[in-house]
């Protein structure tokens, strides 16, 4: 215990506290909060691993010339300066096809994701379940099926399903290399990703669709709604922003992160004439191909950035007001 004499003679009395006491309320701090710390710790460590140490060393390499033999060696901003005014394959055939792809694949992929969610929304449980499953089981053997089944129905020879079926109609007198032709890798490519995108972020719209309360339609049929369209925009929508934004992330990380699409589908990286080459191929072709690390890293941050700016732009779109 300490005393205090005032300017006007009033003792104050002031608590220091002592060892015993900041032990106490530390024991009392880790008794309440010391689990739940403890159950984030292996994400917080594996998130720490695995997610900031890969993107700081990735900046940092980005200034750096390395070429996975030597140490990297400082050179500035000369990877960005060359990204942007030197690699021709870059502005002419990569970022164009990066944001065709993105722009036709990532908003109608969500908005197909959310229209298919609401349709099944309307139906039994037990078929809503069944049709769900057929929905997002194409997300979980996307790799498999684009071995067996795509490269089969577009195989270039006149056994493949759709040169077959076109022959067979006499549209076409000779078989056409669909995943080798520049004119339809990249349809193909789009058709694919739309195909296989119903996937963790479909789930999320239907099970926010089905948590919206039947009050809310009952009270707005009752004051004159009696459109469906009205329905989804002034009901639906905004009574399930949380599962709009985690679908519209993974929607554009999903988007930003197919470039393996045309490689696998062609066979090839670089895919033919650059047809169907994205960002993701740039990176793999300058990093594993080249062993360029420094400069693979620099499109490697332009990519994280490009993810970040339309992230940002769902938050404020789906983001909570309050």
């Amino acid at each position: 215990m300490q005393t205090e004499v005032s300017s006007a003679s009033r003792v104050r009395v002031v608590e220091v506290p002592h060892e015993g006491g900041i032990r106490q309320s530390f024991q009392k701090w880790l008794y309440r909060e010391g689990s739940a710390y403890a159950f984030l710790s292996p994400y917080g460590l594996l998130f720490i691993i695995f997610i900031v140490v890969p993107v700081v060393a990735a900046f940092l390499l980005s200034f750096t010339f390395f070429d996975a033999i030597q140490p990297p060696h400082f050179i500035g901003l000369r990877n960005y300066i060359t990204l942007l005014t030197q690699d021709d394959t870059f502005m002419k055939y990569v970022l164009p096809n990066t944001i065709q792809f993105a722009v036709l694949v990532g908003p109608g992929g969500y908005a197909l994701a959310f229209l298919l969610a609401w349709m099944l929304a309307q139906l039994p449980r037990v078929p809503r379940t069944i049709f769900a499953l057929i929905l997002y089981s194409p997300s979980m053997t996307a790799g498999v099926a684009m071995a067996v089944v795509w490269k089969t129905l577009f195989s270039g020879d006149q056994t493949g399903y759709l040169n077959s079926f076109l022959m067979g109609l006499g549209v076409i007198n000779e078989p056409i290399q669909w995943l080798q032709s520049p004119q339809y890798l990249m349809t193909i490519m789009i058709v694919v990703t739309l195909w296989s995108s119903m996937g963790i972020g479909f789930l999320a719209m239907l099970a926010g669709i089905l948590e919206i309360s039947p009050e809310l339609y009952e009270a707005a049929a009752m004051d004159g709604m009696s459109s469906r369209w009205q329905e989804i925009f002034y009901i639906t929508i905004p009574s399930m922003k949380p599962q709009m934004l985690f679908g519209a992330v993974m929607a554009i990380v999903g988007t930003f992160q197919a470039g393996a699409i045309g490689v696998t589908l062609s066979g090839s990286n670089p895919t033919p004439q650059y047809a169907g080459q994205l960002i993701v191929n740039h990176i793999e072709d300058y990093g594993f191909l080249r062993y360029e690390m420094g400069y693979a890293a620099a499109v490697s941050v332009v990519l994280l950035l490009m993810v970040l700016f339309f992230t940002r732009i769902a938050t404020r779109l789906f983001g909570s007001d309050t």
